[in-house]
């Protein structure tokens, strides 16, 4: 029967026809789990007393000669600069294609990072909201015209809960399980129960060829644009699979990727060690697909975002506890880039808040809000986001 012969991951209602555009940008939602340690990745170098608190894990100054240059802060604007191991995507900076917002993040304080992710994916201040996620309810208040199985695309093995919602949502781990294994039999199988199926129909002989044009699509040939270089890693093969299925044209509209390892509270290291292995892969991997999609980026939008930060003084385990204000990067041609955003709410006795931690002086649903409205063509912020008013914080043009 055909619901034995169609793969798992496919809706079974409607499909979209090739080529169907979204209306506005393409959202790449990037999440870092485990609550990144924000003031080693954008390092407040400005700021004595990050320094006091930090006398181990802190990032040194740029014009430190005590230190190896390999192993200062990249200067951004005088005050902020990027940790050594993401200085790859300076070049994003520099053509102001990258915006920083420090001191962002959510109004939760509980520093639980299973009640800071459910509330952040449902776009919630707390359980009493929708059970939906963010994107989810973005999707359903947004009609594209486009019923793509591909509209909105989970990377890995299901789909994250930002995604849930009454809009079907694909998890794809690799563009290979578009290939079925790679059974040229099963294939065929699937093929003729459609042709059976829909040989009358316009959106099913479409949904032949969307299928026809994943085939054609393989990680391992692909080539970049620019010679971008994506890390050998799960997180660049998400990334370089994005880039793909929006060259391919296959209806994408928003992307999910995690990334996850950032609940640092021993061994984090400084310069080098565990977490300033994740920056890398962070860096280059948004640095490879920025080079990749260049002649995409206005019509492309990345942003990352974390549950929350770390405290600002480093522990005895020379790693960084639970914290609260957080950060989040834009990346794409129609950000006001080459600026940190926001109010920097300080770091001296007075200034954190709580056990020790960076105020949060701007809301995540702010920046998200802006892309919605600015990018995405969607003004229903007040569905997608209930009960709240976003103030726009003017990242994006």
């Amino acid at each position: 029967m055909l619901t034995q012969t169609l793969p798992t991951w496919m809706p079974r209602l409607s499909f979209a026809p090739v080529n169907t555009a979204p209306r506005g940008d393409t959202l790449v939602v990037v999440f870092l789990r485990g609550a990144a340690d924000v003031l080693n990745m954008v390092v407040p170098h400005g700021e004595d007393a990050y320094y006091q608190l930090r006398p181990s894990l802190g990032i040194a100054r740029p014009d430190d000669a005590n230190v190896k240059k390999e192993e200062r802060a990249v200067d951004l604007d005088g005050f902020f600069g990027l940790h050594p191991n993401m200085q790859s995507l300076l070049g994003a900076w520099q053509s102001e294609q990258l915006a920083i917002i420090h001191a962002c993040g959510a109004p939760d304080e509980s520093r639980s990072h299973f009640k800071a992710m459910e509330l952040m994916e449902r776009g919630v201040d707390d359980e009493r909201g929708p059970a939906s996620g963010w994107i989810g309810r973005h999707l359903a208040t947004l009609n594209t015209g486009n019923t793509s199985p591909l509209r909105a695309v989970g990377m890995g093995t299901r789909p994250q809960r930002s995604l849930s919602g009454s809009v079907p949502v694909s998890a794809l781990r690799s563009i290979a399980d578009f290939h079925l294994g790679g059974d040229p039999r099963a294939l065929q199988q699937m093929r003729v129960a459609l042709e059976t199926v829909y040989t009358d129909d316009v959106l099913g002989q479409d949904t032949l060829s969307i299928m026809d044009t994943l085939q054609t699509l393989d990680p391992l040939t692909y080539i970049s644009a620019r010679d971008a270089k994506y890390p050998d890693t799960e997180f660049g093969l998400a990334l370089k699979q994005t880039a793909m299925l929006i060259k391919a044209n296959v209806g994408l509209e928003v992307s999910a990727i995690d990334v996850g390892g950032w609940d640092t509270h021993f061994a984090q290291g400084s310069a080098s060690g565990l977490m300033p292995n994740l920056m890398k892969d962070l860096a280059e991997g948004l640095a490879a697909f920025h080079a990749d999609m260049f002649d995409h980026q206005n019509q492309l939008t990345t942003v990352t975002m974390s549950e929350f930060g770390r405290r600002a003084s480093e522990n005895g385990s020379l790693g960084t506890d639970h914290g609260h204000g957080s950060m989040m990067m834009v990346l794409g041609g129609n950000v006001d880039g080459g600026k940190v955003h926001g109010q920097w709410p300080g770091m001296e006795e007075g200034q954190l808040i709580g056990p020790g931690d960076l105020a949060v002086t701007t809301d995540y649903r702010d920046v998200l809000s802006e892309i919605l409205t600015k990018r995405l063509n969607n003004p229903a912020t007040n569905e997608i986001f209930p009960e709240y008013q976003p103030t726009m914080p003017n990242v994006m043009k």
